[in-house]
This record gives structure tokens, sequence and C-alpha cells, in this order.
């Protein structure tokens, strides 16, 4: 990151590539950012060029952009360099930069460039597209130092055991795979015994096993005793870039689909073949132009030599030369971004050295005319250069629902507006968010602005775009409710049928797998994407077709074992989590029962009923409303002792009297042996930062649960923590401590001897105090004044301190406590890129499963997969075929007995179960008098007869399950049912 921040980049070119790598510049955030195009404004530079304007038309490029580019990140200032339109960009030009980005460049030009910058250690990028086909160079030097390869988090885990021998073989604990490879490199701590590994320099390993490696020679160590821990360590890797002019002669490619072995061959004639084509007519060839792609063939053909060349693929390749694609500039703007911080970072492993992207498979089955691709003089021009009128036509006259408009969906949005996409008489985009924008939002969400904090985001995209192509205005519809049961009279069976499909932008599981099941029930496409830091996916779901998202799934995220959390954590992620639990059992579960209690009339009776650890509750509220309530900041401050004193000292005491030092376990091995740690308890010190700063965020927390103004004076917080009377503990007799998640919580003597009516008698009457209530802490980890960060910090590093675990920064522990899933604007914008070209393929209506690619990137090492989707798993019953995209559908608002007569005569199946939604409605062992009925009544009078509720009005179809058997009384699986109730 310090070296991204003292970093200088060049963008030559401004058209839709340039802008969409700039745009991801800034919002990443190095320390300038200048641009290069004096070229005119064009109509035709509307279509993908996002940053400009109609009424710029005429006007330099970069004068038009780079002002609207600026606003992204105030941090980030962006420069116009000026120049004289038809110039060549001056060589003086690139000499003050660390990393240059040629865009849609000549061959020439890129020569000339990179002849320099290879010779004076400056990165270089040169970066094109042409239609559904794009080009990538990399030259990061002759010497290039990657830091840091991967990404990933460093490994680390638990050892066991050291052989002191030539091989050195490392053991670890049996709970945990190592997860290393060989070749990587490691060290070690707190190794007792072998002391010598303790610190020691990296050392290469060899893995032997899934829980050993060895590390070497370590016959001339100390013996090892016992316990230790290694941790991975990146070590730098020396890459050797070849210039340019070398590598046109003999290049090294990267596949970025390794499903088109051949392709890399042929664009690398092929794109030099345009570029002589443009410097030889002054133009590139004409879209679909027999005679020009002719020429293309034959020059490249002449390049390669011998090698055999794919001659459709490079009469394609003319065919597009002239064309522009907003989805493509989007794969190909995110790759490139990343690979320029990259350049000026060290950090991630960069693409050696060329890549070719191709998407063909895009274009539509019937293939465009030269006639149907010749330019209108629009904005859409160099769209319909690829495609042709008749399928922009299309494009614009579908409609979509984005799901979503956060960091993807501001993205997907964006380019949308650039293809046109819903402007058409028939066209429309509906989009839905019910989150308004947040500060944290603005450094990867580019539709917003300062200016839009506190807005929907919905609408203040659909603004966004509508003013980047006006023709979206009246055709984009914001939308505030979330997609869910709840809202079903909203979007419900008319809505589905005015739209051609549903594209997510989503960042939870539970929305996703909801709007798979609606698309399923509605056979709408489904395109589905997520991003998590440098890794993204996509997925396509075709009706009738493929399987749908929720056909599979990805494992359960695994859990901390709550005992591990509670008593012996080992490493700080446990005692992260630990705080956060904390956070929720001080300043937001307590008052929330106290609320409770003062606003609901049956609270203490229902509490009585319910027993058990409800009655905890009531001694909480007792806590919070009567025992502990503050009158002053002060007493919030010695709360803030009492507490620190409980959880830091008096547990640990607890535990180690239950599990003194020395405890052995039933086999007689010490109990405190890896991966458990051993806890020391804490002496308060208000002298130490982390115990202080402790107590001035619990403090101030507990204060604004009562509406109390809070402070952070260091000086007061520690007059008053040290002086505060706390008394000393000893342990109880008889508590046990739970060891292990699987055995039973042991049966403790209870915390309270009180009776429960004894305790609800002590509450003041909730009418003693009308309309009083207290605050519960609504966590928020992005705003660094609220001490929400600062406690779970302070928490967590003082229980690290107890078990002797190394403390982590306020970063990390916003990290792992926020949950944060990282954004960035690179893979979210190469991602929505992807999404983008399946919907092209969607809106043709293509048939085939190998038409369609789902994708998954990595743009740290770098990496791109493509597979074909799934197709939809076939069941039968008899000899009928089905998948989850079938269904059974009656109209009319049937009896049930009309359908059970159905099913028996049509399809030879008896049935025995009728069920909806939570509702059994009929089975065969049903009551015989109740039984006959239900069989008698009309659908919807059946359901609301079991449910006891009103079908709502919006609701005009019933989605409903059976349970059949055959002919030979064997269990079938069937479709469901869809039941009209009109």
């Amino acid at each position: 990151m310090k070296l991204m921040a003292t970093s200088n980049v060049l963008i030559v070119g401004l058209r839709g590539l340039g802008v969409e790598i700039a745009k991801n510049l800034c919002l990443a955030g190095v320390k300038t950012v200048a641009i290069y195009d004096p070229e005119p404004v064009t109509v035709q530079d509307l279509g993908t060029q996002f940053f400009l304007r109609q009424a710029d038309i005429g006007k330099s490029r970069a004068d038009a952009a780079v002002p609207r580019l600026a606003e992204l990140n105030t941090y980030v200032p962006v420069r116009n360099l000026g120049g004289k339109p038809g110039e060549r960009v001056p060589l003086d030009v690139v000499k003050n930069y660390q990393c240059v980005v040629l865009t849609d460049a000549p061959l020439d030009v890129q020569l000339e460039i990179n002849d320099w910058t290879h010779a004076n250690g400056v990165k270089f990028i040169a970066v094109s597209t042409h239609g559904l086909f794009a080009s990538v160079f990399n030259d990061f030097g002759p010497k290039f130092t990657c830091v840091d390869p991967t990404g990933e988090q460093a490994l680390s885990g638990m050892i066991v055991s050291v052989d002191k021998d030539k091989e050195g073989l490392v053991t670890c604990l049996d709970e945990t795979r190592h997860g290393l490879e060989d070749g990587a490199f490691v060290t070690f701590a707190e190794v007792k015994g072998m002391t010598e590994l303790n610190a020691c320099e990296p050392r290469k390993i060899t893995v032997k096993g899934p829980y050993t490696f060895t590390i070497g020679d370590t016959s001339g160590l100390s013996n090892y005793v016992s316990g230790g821990l290694f941790t991975q360590v990146k070590m730098p890797k020396v890459i050797e870039f070849k210039s340019l002019r070398e590598s046109l002669k003999t290049p090294e490619y990267f596949m970025s689909d390794f499903g088109k072995w051949d392709r890399p061959a042929t664009l690398h004639a092929g794109f030099q073949a345009l570029s002589a084509f443009q410097t030889k007519n002054g133009r590139l060839p004409a879209p679909r132009s027999p005679k020009d792609a002719a020429e293309v063939v034959a020059t490249a053909k002449s390049l390669a030599g011998e090698d055999e060349l794919n001659e459709k693929v490079l009469e394609e390749l003319a065919f597009q030369a002239t064309g522009e694609l907003s989805p493509v500039i989007a794969v190909v703007g995110g790759f490139v971004g990343q690979e320029a911080l990259k350049a000026v970072s060290a950090k991630f492993h960069p693409m050696f050295q060329y890549m070719y992207f191709d998407s063909l498979e895009s274009l539509p089955d019937v293939k465009p005319t030269e006639a149907d691709c010749a330019p209108q003089g629009t904005r859409y021009d160099r769209q319909v250069a690829v495609f042709g009128k008749t399928f922009q036509d299309k494009v614009f006259n579908n409609r979509q629902f984005l799901v979503g408009s956060g960091a993807i969906g501001c993205e997907m949005l964006k380019n949308w507006s650039m293809m046109g996409l819903g402007s058409g008489p028939q066209g429309l985009i509906h989009v839905t968010d019910l989150d308004t924008i947040e500060k944290s939002n603005l450094n990867r969400q580019f539709l917003f602005r300062a200016k839009d904090l506190g807005n929907f985001k919905s609408d203040a995209a659909a603004a966004a775009v509508a003013d980047m192509n006006p023709d979206l205005k009246g055709k984009i519809f914001p939308k505030q409710e979330a997609v869910g049961p709840d809202s079903e009279n909203i979007y419900g069976d008319e809505f589905f049928a005015g739209i051609d499909g549903v594209t997510n932008a989503l960042d939870n599981v539970k929305a996703r797998l909801y709007m798979d099941q609606r698309c399923v029930l509605y056979a709408k496409p489904l395109l589905e994407s997520g991003t998590l830091g440098t890794k993204g996916n996509t997925q396509v779901v075709v009706p009738y077709l493929t399987e749908s998202y929720s056909s599979s799934q990805d494992p359960p995220e695994k859990q901390t074992p709550s005992c591990t959390l509670k008593s012996f954590p080992h490493v700080i992620n446990h005692c992260i989590e630990w705080s956060r639990e904390v956070f929720d059992l001080l300043f937001v579960k307590p008052v929330q029962s106290t609320n409770s209690y003062l606003s609901e009339p049956d609270y203490v009776e229902s509490t009585i009923k319910a027993g058990g650890q409800n009655t905890e509750q009531l001694v909480q509220i007792r806590e919070y409303l009567v025992k502990n309530k503050p009158i002053s900041f002060d007493e919030c401050i010695v709360w803030a002792r009492f507490k620190f004193e409980y959880y830091y000292n008096n547990e640990i005491q607890q535990l180690l009297y239950n599990l003194p030092r020395d405890a052995v376990t039933n086999t007689g091995q010490p109990f405190w042996s890896p991966p458990k740690r051993c806890p020391s308890p804490l002496k308060f010190d208000p002298e130490n930062a982390i115990h202080l700063g402790y107590i001035i965020a619990a403090a101030n927390l507990h204060a604004y649960n009562y509406g109390l103004k809070g402070h952070s004076d260091v000086a007061i917080h520690k007059k008053i923590s040290a002086g505060a009377q706390i008394p000393v503990f000893s342990p109880k007799e008889g508590l046990k401590t739970q060891v292990n998640d699987n055995d039973a919580p042991p049966e403790n003597p209870p915390e309270i001897d009180e009776d429960v009516k004894t305790i609800a008698a002590t509450l003041p009457p909730p009418s003693s105090i009308p309309g009083y209530r207290l605050n519960p802490v609504e966590f928020e980890k992005d705003d660094d004044t609220n001490h929400h960060i600062d406690f779970i910090t302070a928490a967590a590093n003082l229980r690290a301190l107890n078990y002797d675990i190394e403390p982590a920064n306020r970063h990390s522990t916003k990290q792992i406590a926020g949950k944060i899933i990282p954004a960035i604007a690179t893979t979210t914008s190469l991602v929505t890129g992807l999404v983008c070209l399946e919907l092209y393929k969607i809106i043709d209506g293509k048939k085939k499963l190998e038409d369609y690619n789902n994708g998954f990137v990595n743009l740290a090492l770098p990496f791109f997969g493509f597979s074909d989707p799934i197709a939809a798993p076939k069941k039968k019953y008899g000899e009928t075929e089905w998948s989850l995209w079938d269904r059974f559908t009656f109209t009319g608002n049937p009896t049930l007995q009309s359908i059970i007569d159905n099913f028996k005569e049509e399809h030879g199946l008896e049935i025995g179960m009728v069920s909806s939604g939570v509702s059994m409605l009929w089975s065969s062992w049903t009551n015989k008098k109740v039984s006959e009925e239900r069989l008698k009544m009309p659908f919807r009078q059946l359901i609301e007869s079991v449910s006891k509720k009103v079908v709502p009005p919006h609701q005009k179809n019933a989605v409903v399950e059976i349970m059949a058997t055959d002919a030979n009384d064997e269990d079938v699986e069937v479709p469901f049912l869809v039941v009209g109730l009109e």
C-alpha cells in the first residue's frame, strides 16, 4: 500500500478502455493518475466512455472526462497532460511515471514507448480491444521483484514434534492440516527445547503428508521438548520480463481460457495484422467487410510463417475491428487496472507477458450482415459494428430486474447504460436496494458521490446512469423494497410477467437462494456473481437448460467450537470472535431485554412461564435498570473497571481453579498441552494502553446505552479506574468447565439463588417510568469515533494477553469482527463484464449448454477458469423425464379432489399427501370427515381453511408439493404443482 500511495501512473488514451482503467486506479488509491488524450470526443465515444456527455462532443476527451474522474477519490489527483489532436504521444510525457498504460495505441507507438520504458525501469502495459477481442501486454522490466505472489494469508499452525536428524521432520497437531506446498518457507516460535528454531531464518520445506513436512538438517540443534508454532514466510520472486520488440518474436502467453488453446498464437498474428492494416490504410477494417477481412487474414498468415492459424477467428477479428463493447472493456479494464497496481506495489503475481481474450460465443447465432453493421451516426455504432442493428434492437427492448445496487450493481448499471439495455420502446430496468449510501461505499461503488450520502442506493444509481445515457430516462425504475416473502405483493406474478430476466448483485446467500427460487417458479433466466477480494465468480442459470443456483452450494462456514471461544483460545481470531460476542452481551442483548420489559405488558409472566435461562434475563434487567444504572459518566467508568476484573481476572482464576496448571487428562497427559494454552489472570494497570483503552471504550458504550454524554479524557479515566474499589475474588467450589463441544454441558449449581418471582418483584413497574428506554448499540464497523472497534480490539487483545497470544492491530480486528468481505473495484469491474457477456447470449436465446460459461477468476495469481454450466439434473417417474424447471399447472381454482383424480387418470399416480408452504393441506391418513370436507373445497378456500390465514389479493397461484406412489405402490418423486387460485 505504501508503494502504491507514492506511485504516479500515466494512461494514454481515454476512450472507454482508458477511462475504465483510470476509474479503477483512482478508486484503488495510487498517488496520482495522469491522462494523455487530446483527441476530440465523437458521438461514438459515448457508447463506452461513461464520463462523456452529448455536450462534450468536439472537446478534447481528456478535458471533458478528467474533472469527472477527479471526483472519484479526493485523495488521488487526476492530471490532464494536454497535447494537440493528431499528434503522437511525445516520449517526454512518459518520463515522470512509475507505470505507463497505453490503450488502443498503434503497434509502432507501443514499440517506441516500450523501448524507452524497458531501458529506464518504467513499468509498461499495452492494451487494446476490438469488439469481442482483447490484447494485453506487460513489461515490468528485466528484474521485477514480486513480494507476495498470491496475496493469500500466511499459513500457521501448532506443531507437536521436530525430529533431530538430517531431514528434520515436523509433525503438526492432528486436528488441522498444515496446508503448505513444496517449496514454501516457514519460521517458528514458542518451541521448547529446540529453541534455535524460534525466529530462525526462513527454512524451505518439503511436504511429506497433510500433517508433516521436513525443514532440513536439525541434527546440530538442541533436543525438541514440546510446543511450537510454524508460520509461513512469503518469499519474494524475481521475474524477468522481455521487451515488446523481443516478445513479438518469442511471445510468452498467459491462457485466459484453457478451452481455446489455439487462440493466443492466432490472435498474436491477428492483432499485428490489424495494426499493419491501420498503418497502411489510415483506418481499421470496415464492419463485416469481406475484402478488408481477407487482407487482414493474408497479412496474419504471412507474419505467422509456417504456424497454423484459425482463419475463422482472424476473419471475425477483422469484422469486429471497429467495435467497442462495454462488457469487454469492463473485463479487460478490471484486469489491467489490477496489473497496473501490481506494477507499482509489487503485490500479487503479474501476468506474463501476453494475454489474448475473446468471447466469440457471445455473437448471435444468426450472424449480422455487412449492411446490418453499417454505422448509423449514434452512440451505439461500435456495438452495432459487432452485433448488427437487428440484435441491438433486442438489447434496447430487453427488460431486466437488477437485485442490489452496491459495488456489483453500480458496475452492472454502468455497463447496461452503455449497452443501451432497456432503453427501447418495450425495454426497462428495475433496480432494488433497501440500503442507503454510507461513506465507506464511496471507494468501491463508483456511481455515488459525497452529495449522495444518506440517499437510497437505488435512487442515486438510477439517476447516475440515466445521466450517462439519457435514453434510459423514464426507463429505469428504482425501488427500496427488499426481495423476500414480505414483498411478494410487489414482486409477484404481474411483476415477473413483465421482465425477461433477473441479475443478482447481492451480498448474502439467503437473498440469492430466494431469488433463485423465484426464477425457477417463473422460469426466468438468472445471472449470478460474487467477489471476494481479488477472486470472483459468475454463474448463468437458464430455464430448462442448466441447474439453478441452489442446486449446489458451498459447504457451511467452519465454526469455532464454543468451548474454544469460552475457555481455550489459541489464536487471535478466537479472541476477536469472543470479544464480538461480549460486545453483544454487554451493550446489545440486555438492553433489548430491558426495553422489552418496559414495553411488553406480559413480559414478566411469559418469562416466568418459560423458566430456565430466561430467569437470567430478569437478573440482567435488574442490573441494567436498578443495581448498576448509572446517573453519571464517572459511574460508567467504574462499571467498565468491574467488567475488566470479571473477564480478565476472576474468570481466569476460576478456570485455573477448575483446571490447574498441573492438571492431567484421564490418560495421564498434561491437560494444558497444545493446542490449549494455559492462561494467566491480568492485574489492572491504568498506565497500560490496552487496559485503559478497554476502560475508555466500554465506559463510553455503557454511557450510550443510558443516553449519558461520554468522553475520552485519559487523565480522568486513569484516576477513576485506578480508584475503583474492587472486591477480592475467591474461586467457587463445585463449578466445572466444559472441555469439549461434544460433551454435555456440566450441571453447575445455579449462580442465582433467588426465586424468579422475588427477582421480578425488585424491578420497577414500567408504569412508574413511562416512555423510558435504553439505547441498544447497533454495531457499526466503519465509524471510527463510536468506540465499537476500539472496544472489540481492546477486549480481544486483553484476552490475548491472558493466553499469551500475539495481539492484533485495529485493522485486522475490524476485518474479522465486522466479517468484512473486501470488495475491490478491479475484480468487481471484471466480474460484471463477464456477466454482461453472458447476458448477450441470453438475449439471443441460445439453447445449447456449451454456448454459456460459468467463470472463476483470481486477479492475484492471475487465473481465469471457464466451464460449461451444469445441466439441470433429470429425474423420472414412469416413462416421464423431468427436471427442476418442470411443473404441473392447474387453473381455475380447482378442488383438491379434481387434482387427485387428474393424477390418477392422466399419470397413474396415487397422491398420499398435499402441502403448500408450511401447511399440510391433506393426507391419506387424515380423519375421514375432515378429508371429505377438504377434498371438496376449491383450492383457495382449502388453503385459507387449513392455514387460518386469508390468501392475499396479489397471490394468483399457489405452489404445491405432493407425495405420490405409482401402480406398484412405490414412492415416486414428481415436480411441484402451480395451482391457480382464481
